[in-house]
């Protein structure tokens, strides 16, 4: 049974050692550790789904405001200006 990649960071750098044995020889710690990491991974994958939903946000966000222009240029270019 191998350490988790998630616990190979720079928190915890200075304990490596220390943390790999108890990661395989108490339960306890491997059990915060396992939950650690599925918090850690979680964190990442929403984080990725925020980021892309963002992007899609601020294209609908820009397309509207291109649209709303192009609303307005061709009401005025066709005489429907503000009456």
């Amino acid at each position: 049974m191998s350490v988790p990649k998630e616990l190979y960071n720079l928190k915890f750098s200075e304990y490596l050692e220390s943390l790999k044995i108890l990661y395989l020889l108490d339960d306890n710690f491997k059990t915060i550790c396992d939950d650690y990491c599925a918090s850690t991974l979680k964190t990442e994958k929403y984080k990725k789904k925020f980021e892309k939903y963002f992007q899609y946000k601020l294209e609908a966000e820009n397309l509207a405001k291109e649209l709303e222009e192009e609303i307005l240029i061709y009401l005025i270019r066709n005489g429907w200006d503000k009456k």
